[in-house]
């Protein structure tokens, strides 16, 4: 694979853990485990029996935690200081061939982690503003079906996906921050009254 190739891939991984670090970490060494993908020398601890077991596990504990309004922010508060470090390495991980990883690119992987994170969590926060748990189970799916079909994309058309991350994210952000304004609107002042 060329460089800009394995930097789609880098790209796209650190965006996915932002979002769902346990089901992206367990569909990488699920991909190298199958042959459905040759892994670079330092992504290939994914593949362990004991990395794709605890992956596994915990991706089911998230897949449930993440469906309950008030318990997904603390689950989204909690992880911020696993999904940033390790997008970070999937990143730096998938853009090294020979398994040295670059300040350069850890700092590129954790940049969109963080970011995929702060918007994942920064509409989830929104959502549980409302008392009814449909958005929320539905945001959650969403971005359970968003990961895996991510995954697909980054091993298939990872230039396709990227363009779609993209996309996505400037989309989400900017509604976020329209749904932000619009919640948190600052009441207007009261004028003085002439008398």
């Amino acid at each position: 694979m060329s460089e800009a190739h394995l930097f789609a891939i880098g790209v796209l991984l650190a965006w996915l853990a932002g979002i769902r670090v346990y089901l992206t970490v367990f569909g990488v060494g699920l991909a190298g485990m199958f042959g459905w993908i040759d892994l670079p020398q330092a992504l290939q601890a994914t593949q362990s029996p004991w990395v794709l077991g605890v992956s596994g596990a915990l991706a089911i504990a998230e897949f449930f935690a993440d469906k309950i309004p008030g318990v997904d922010s603390g689950w989204d508060l909690l992880h911020t200081l696993l999904r940033v470090p390790v997008g970070a390495f999937l990143a730096a991980a998938a853009m090294s061939p020979n398994g040295d990883l670059g300040a350069g690119v850890l700092a590129t992987g954790a940049g969109v982690a963080l970011t995929s994170h702060l918007l994942k969590s920064g509409s989830r926060a929104l959502m549980n503003t409302s008392p009814e748990p449909v958005s929320n189970w539905t945001a959650s799916v969403t971005e359970d079906v968003a990961v895996v079909s991510g995954l697909t994309l980054a091993f298939t058309y990872p230039w396709i996906g990227l363009a779609i991350v993209v996309t996505i994210s400037v989309l989400f952000a900017l509604g976020v921050w329209w749904l932000w304004r619009k919640v948190f609107r600052r009441a207007p002042k009261p004028q003085p009254q002439l008398r």
